[in-house]
């Protein structure tokens, strides 16, 4: 089969350039170059996004947004196991706002391989699903033809995880006990209440 847009082969996380050669992946999950076919899933670190096997040497960092209603003021944070940690807050934004400047945020300020661990599926799902590819083949809209909401955050973002080709993203269950994503999103309430 032919692609039909750019995107990006989960095998070898290089750019699929429309009318390549690509067929699904071992799990039927993603498309991949025609010859990555029998290859696993690979995000842009060469990380397994299947079974995410990660590297040694790979920092885990968990982020969160919140919001105090939706609009209104927030915060964003991220936090990793050794205690290193950031937040900030918006006077005036919205938690899916929140959710992705707390991504940005984190890889921006962590060098080497990252695993950025969001209970948000908005922000996961772009990598993991490469929503983003499509949104840049359609010059910034959507699957329904809409302009992309908070492109203003995702365009750095997604620049800047591709050229760092080290990080990939796993979603954790938010509420749900996990002590780590309890702290960052202990973290971003705090920073919404920051004036």
């Amino acid at each position: 089969m032919q692609a039909r847009y750019a995107g990006q082969c989960s095998a070898c996380a290089k750019r699929i350039e429309p009318a390549a050669e690509i067929v699904r992946s071992a799990s039927g999950k993603a498309w991949v170059h025609a010859a990555c076919g029998s290859a696993p899933a690979r995000g842009a670190a060469g990380m397994d996004t299947e079974t995410l096997t990660v590297p040694a040497g790979t920092t885990e960092v968990f982020t969160d947004g919140a919001c105090r209603g939706n609009p209104g003021p927030g915060g964003w944070a991220w936090a990793v196991l050794d205690g290193a940690q950031g937040s900030g807050h918006d006077p005036a934004t919205t938690n899916q706002r929140m959710e992705v400047r707390a991504a940005y945020e984190a890889i921006l300020a962590l060098p080497g391989p990252l695993v950025v661990v969001s209970d948000s599926t908005y922000v996961v799902n772009c990598f993991k699903n490469s929503w983003w590819t499509g949104w840049r083949a359609r010059g910034w809209t959507n699957s329904a033809k809409k302009p992309v909401a908070n492109r203003d955050l995702w365009e750095p973002l997604i620049d800047l995880v591709e050229e760092r080709g080290d990080v990939a993203f796993r979603w954790v269950k938010g509420h749900s006990g996990h002590p780590m994503n309890d702290l960052v999103d202990q973290l971003a309430v705090e920073a919404s209440h920051h004036t």
